[in-house]
């Protein structure tokens, strides 16, 4: 049977990203994006859906999105979905489904840090030859 795990996403970052590095020394930043989606209802009035999606970067990635984007800056996202699952102190089980950056592409003029850095493209191609991943780690958000 044949599966495929892609997500294409553009959108806004709703805060600033917080760049953490795990115990191994290794950067991740957790990139909350705002994708917004226009529809027309059976009444044929435009409606609004916004869907709130965390976007988990690693490594150089991270480290450039930390400084790069603020709240606001819009970017292209390109990445896998992988969901994670941890117990609280109280004992209670929390899942998540995130997206998991492969790229990230920083698009036109938002809130940027740095606004000369604007469309500039991330690969995240450092992480591809690293066995680090969350499952391995302790993500410190």
């Amino acid at each position: 049977m044949a599966s495929l795990n892609s997500v294409f996403l553009i959108g806004n970052l709703t805060r600033d990203p917080e760049l953490k590095f795990i115990p191994g020394g290794t950067a991740v930043t957790n990139l909350r994006l705002a994708v917004n989606e226009r529809y027309k209802d059976s009444n044929g009035e435009m409606k609004d859906i916004t869907c709130f999606l965390t976007v988990v970067v690693w490594g150089k990635l991270a480290e450039s999105c930390s400084q790069y984007l603020s709240k606001g800056s819009p970017l292209f996202a390109e990445g896998t979905l992988q969901s994670r699952s941890w117990q609280t102190q109280d004992g209670q089980k929390r899942n998540v489904l995130e997206v998991r950056a492969k790229r990230i592409q920083f698009l036109g003029k938002g809130q940027s840090k740095n606004q000369d850095d604007q469309g500039q493209n991330f690969d995240n191609k450092q992480n591809q030859d690293t066995d680090i991943s969350p499952a391995d780690e302790e993500v410190p958000f």
